[in-house]
């Protein structure tokens, strides 16, 4: 008698196919033409076994873009000892992401995907953490005297990140010189 020994190797394999297609799919043509069926198809696999890893679109987006799928490039917020310094950084990368047409999309698709599943909101937030990111760089701004000690540091994370969402969803321009500002306000002298 001979082992079965494809099953576990072909397993992974169909997933990393359902995984790069959705990626495909995703940027070519956007979350809201975006089915299981069409996944399947280009992935060469039964919907049914898209089904055994992931329950709704969402949470395969949300796969996708915690394994790095669908941005390339590192995102992380850095911390220098220079807050004005580090947010430009930050901010211009996430600029250059969501002013390409296929960063836009993404960037609403996510939004679309963890509003669809309150889980895949979580999964996304716990995995990406740019809010966490903002508040932590924000207390260590504040412990080092470049914010004020009652910085609302949560809330300022959340009107950075609605200041680049919210225009994204609309689908307008975002101003990198209305963002320079904005960081400026932010960062401004205490006292």
């Amino acid at each position: 008698m001979s082992e079965h020994r494809s099953g576990p190797v072909r397993s992974a394999a169909a997933r990393d196919s359902i995984l790069d297609a959705t990626a495909r799919l995703l940027t070519r043509q956007g979350y809201d033409n975006l089915t299981m069926e069409g996944i399947a198809k280009e992935a060469g696999v039964g919907k049914q076994t898209i089904y055994r890893w992931w329950r709704s679109r969402g949470a395969l987006i949300a796969d996708c873009m915690i394994e790095g799928r669908l941005i390339p490039v590192e995102i992380d917020l850095p911390d220098t000892g220079d807050l004005r310094r580090d947010l430009t950084v930050w901010l211009e990368t996430i600029l250059a992401i969501v002013a390409d047409p296929a960063g836009g999309s993404l960037l609403r698709s996510l939004v679309a995907a963890a509003a669809e599943d309150a889980a895949v909101g979580d999964r996304l937030a716990a995995a990406l953490g740019a809010d966490q990111k903002l508040s932590q760089r924000f207390v260590s701004a504040v412990q080092v005297g470049q914010l004020a000690e009652d910085a609302p540091v949560d809330q300022l994370g959340l009107a950075i990140l609605g200041a680049i969402i919210v225009p994204v969803l609309a689908r307008r321009q975002i101003d990198a010189d209305q963002f320079r500002h904005l960081i400026d306000y932010v960062v401004r002298p205490t006292g």
